[in-house]
């Protein structure tokens, strides 16, 4: 792995540089500049609060093209009856708060630390990362958010405080800007992304698609 230099902002070139099992650096910092450089480049940070700030490119990458999209039948159902209503880019500190802070079964802590997030907050600011808000009888109740590259949302974290929240707010985004996007980035694995329709590609694969249609690039 590459050691990052704090007053340079750079990264090894993901297409021909590995890493370790999908960490291709560390260390650097956690500014917005470098954020957004990176996942310009396909690269995202992810860490525990007591470890130096890993960066990541794996190899094979988890993502979901929108059309691809899986709804089941008991999804389709709550969705056709109102269950919830959505919005984007309403609350998008309570979101990024919400993810913070929401416990997940088998996680005992949170790598989405107070200078990571309120680098986001400031991604936000300036129009590259997005939210989606959840709402059920004028409560926030799940959502997500994520950075657009391009014509790529790389998503990042989700919370859901009522059964199906969370799940209803990601297949209404994805059918509301399924021409708007090439692809979603959802990193690694998940059963409850798989069960929607996200599968496995080459990181060339990803990498391809997220140049390709990067048009800041």
């Amino acid at each position: 792995m590459i050691r990052l230099d704090p007053n340079e902002i750079s990264f090894p070139n993901p297409q021909i540089y590995d890493g370790h099992e999908g960490i291709i650096a560390f260390g650097g910092d956690l500014s917005m500049e470098r954020i957004w450089f990176a996942y310009q480049n396909g690269i995202f940070p992810w860490f525990n609060p007591d470890e130096e700030i890993l960066w990541w490119c794996p190899d094979p990458r988890f993502v979901l093209f929108p059309s691809e999209l899986k709804v089941s039948k008991s999804m389709r159902k709550i969705l056709n009856n109102h269950l919830f209503t959505f919005t984007e880019n309403q609350n998008f500190r309570e979101v990024i708060k919400n993810c913070q802070q929401v416990s997940r079964k088998g996680q005992d802590g949170t790598w989405l630390s107070d200078e990571l997030m309120e680098s986001f907050i400031q991604l936000h600011e300036y129009g590259f990362a997005r939210s989606v808000e959840v709402w059920q009888n004028g409560e926030l109740v799940g959502g997500f958010y994520g950075l657009q590259v391009g014509k790529v949302f790389c998503g990042e974290s989700m919370f859901a405080k009522v059964s199906n929240a969370s799940k209803a707010g990601f297949i209404n985004f994805v059918e509301a800007h399924k021409d708007q996007f090439a692809l979603i980035d959802c990193q690694s694995h998940t059963e409850h992304l798989e069960s929607l329709g996200a599968t496995m590609i080459s990181k060339q694969e990803f990498l391809k698609t997220l140049y390709e249609n990067n048009e800041r690039r």
